[in-house]
């Protein structure tokens, strides 16, 4: 959906007349209902002044197409500035201009395409331009029909106005070189050079004929990014479906088919504990449905799993593989079934709201079932670890009744994670009182626990496994404040304990789970859930332990920067029996999640000696 669109000639007028600005805010309100900020106001008069002086220049053709906040349909996500025209040849072309009214950035070193600005009232990490213009050129190109049959050649890059570029410039440094050179950087004091840039590929105007495709184009992944999604998993060991697993992924390409033909809805839900294979089930369904021309993404709560999985797939950084990965508030304000099928991980941790202050959308479930044709949740109701989190099986069922979508239940049982062994999981609900079971030991389970003295010990075991194969890690509860001045520095230690000292996962990444050198990190839940390892070292800290017979949880002991629990200290002052309740489910859940991240072991140091002692009798 395009909001403004013109011939070179409409928009210069439109500027000198001071009406470009309120054109495009009441054409967002007539076309999405949508009352603009001030804010947003200001910056189209400010940065299209700065593109009417750009244009002004006889040789970019007078009826060259004009697109302004051109929304991408599979996205919540606008394109600033678009103009097309043709080359001497007569070939499609479309410049795509990603306008940044930034002043001062800063780069951020050890984190793909991160750069740190003023944004939004305040200092934020944000992603680098010349990658999201990538980005956007890259969706479109993959996504859109017309442009792949017409073959309509995209032409990204950046206009960062009030920006003055130092020498060297520390946008273009090394480590964001592959995007630049894809969608290079204009700064002010540079408008011949934009004027060049668009002159090469725009030297015939098309009278938006070019726009009007693309507008107009259907949504269906490109014939390069099927056979490349397929042949990433198809060679990817581990990704190979099992017994249930290939059950349950032929019953939901069974429903996905089914809504296709019939454009009818269905949901469908996929209950399965920890290492049951919900995500590679899952990532086989998005190669798999993609790869028959449907538009499917992958989304999660929790930006880890999507992250480390689509690394897994591509092995390198810059592949436009990672746009079929999405955050669950991606939906908020996506049209109803425009989306194929989605598939939701981790769908437990789903919230309500979206945005970064929690003040987007309705309800993340209402939403991602309202966006598709065909959802799928894949759920363990067990991990829910966050009071905002309101992903359940009942939440799912309801709004899919209210939308009229048909549901269909199915459960992954086969437990492949733990060396096989569902005891092991029984063990744990029965030790921290979770539920009671028949497990109340750990004899003939094959199971490498320990509970150990100190955390050097665990640090030792789980150095000396991780040699083998960089697949153990050392993970925590939220006892320990994460502060921000020092997460990207290795050499400050926020977890100490007695003689032993260790940072946890630094800031600079995204992929703590795989990362050469993560083992020297402690990681938390939010980095590691939705993730296995084969080894885990787990430190239980204050916030649990073991009094008078029975597991004690404590939410005062929880670090003040952790977010799991924001809210509870309010909730106790009103309800004291349900903040209870609620931070008790919570704690218990972290680290049940915690110490079911190992497909084959797991070392416990438990801060409180009496839960040590607790937890090593139960295991006799």
């Amino acid at each position: 959906m395009i909001v403004y669109s013109g011939l070179k000639t409409d928009f210069l007028t439109a500027v000198e007349d001071d009406s470009i600005a309120a054109e495009i805010e009441q054409n967002i309100y007539n076309l999405m209902h949508r009352k603009s900020a001030q804010s947003e106001f200001r910056s189209w008069e400010n940065s299209l002044e700065y593109m009417y002086k750009v244009l002004n220049d006889s040789d970019i053709p007078s009826d060259a197409g004009i697109a302004i906040e051109y929304n991408i349909p599979q996205t919540s996500k606008r394109v600033d500035f678009i103009i097309s025209g043709y080359d001497v040849n007569k070939n499609p072309n479309v410049i795509i201009i990603e306008l940044k009214q930034w002043d001062k950035v800063d780069t951020i070193e050890g984190q793909d395409a991160m750069v740190e600005t003023f944004t939004g009232g305040a200092l934020r990490k944000v992603v680098h331009p010349s990658y999201q213009a990538w980005s956007y050129a890259a969706m479109i190109t993959d996504y859109n029909q017309s442009v792949q049959q017409n073959c309509i050649m995209l032409h990204p890059c950046v206009y960062l106005h009030n920006y003055r570029k130092s020498n060297p410039e520390k946008l273009e440094q090394n480590q964001y070189k592959e995007y630049v050179d894809d969608a290079p950087i204009f700064a002010r004091g540079e408008v011949s050079k934009l004027r060049e840039f668009i002159k090469k590929s725009v030297k015939i105007g098309d009278k938006r004929e070019i726009l009007y495709d693309i507008d107009n184009g259907k949504i269906r992944p490109s014939k390069s990014l099927q056979d490349s999604i397929k042949s990433m998993v198809e060679g990817n060991q581990e990704f190979i479906m099992l017994d249930e697993q290939k059950v349950v992924y032929e019953e939901i390409i069974m429903a996905s088919k089914m809504c296709m033909d019939d454009h009818k809805k269905r949901t469908v839900i996929v209950r399965g504990g920890p290492g049951t294979g919900k995500t590679v089930v899952a990532i086989n369904l998005l190669a798999k449905l993609t790869n028959e021309g449907q538009f499917v993404q992958y989304t999660s709560k929790n930006s880890a799993p999507r992250n480390v999985y689509s690394q897994k797939l591509t092995g390198y950084k810059k592949s436009t593989v990672k746009n079929m990965f999405k955050g669950s508030g991606s939906y908020y304000d996506v049209d109803s079934s425009l989306i194929d099928t989605i598939l939701c991980d981790e769908a437990h941790r789903l919230n309500a709201k979206s945005g970064m202050f929690q003040n987007l959308g309705e309800n993340q479930i209402k939403e991602i079932i309202n966006a598709s044709l065909c959802s799928v949740f894949f759920i363990d109701e067990s991990q829910r670890v966050t009071l905002n989190d309101i992903g359940t099986v009942g939440e799912i069922k309801k709004w899919a009744d209210a939308l009229g979508s048909e549901v269909l239940d199915m459960e992954l049982i086969s437990q492949f994670r733990c060396n096989g062994s569902d005891g092991y999981l029984a063990w744990i609900d029965d030790v921290l009182e979770i539920r009671e079971t028949a497990n109340t030991d750990m004899r003939d389970v094959d199971y490498d626990i320990k509970i150990v003295d100190s955390p050097n010990e665990m640090k030792d075991l789980i150095f000396e496994r991780n040699k083998i194969n960089n697949r153990s890690r050392i993970l925590a509860g939220y006892c320990w404040e994460w502060i921000k001045a020092e997460q990207n520095n290795t050499n400050y230690h926020d977890i100490k304990i007695g003689d032993f000292e260790m940072s946890w996962n630094l800031g600079n990444t995204t992929t703590f789970a795989i990362d050469e050198n993560s083992v020297e990190e402690i990681g938390c839940i939010h980095t590691s859930q939705g993730l296995e390892f084969d080894y885990a070292g787990v430190i239980i800290g204050d916030d649990m332990r073991y009094e008078n017979g029975h597991i004690v949880t404590d939410f005062t002991k929880r670090a003040k920067t952790d977010q799991s629990l924001k809210g509870i200290k309010g909730l106790y002052k009103s309800n004291p029996e349900k903040a209870l309740s609620e931070a008790d489910e919570i704690i218990k859940n972290t680290y049940r999640t915690l110490m079911t991240r190992g497909m084959k072991g797991c070392y416990v140091y438990c801060t409180d000696k009496p839960l040590a002692d607790y937890l090593r009798s139960c295991l006799e």
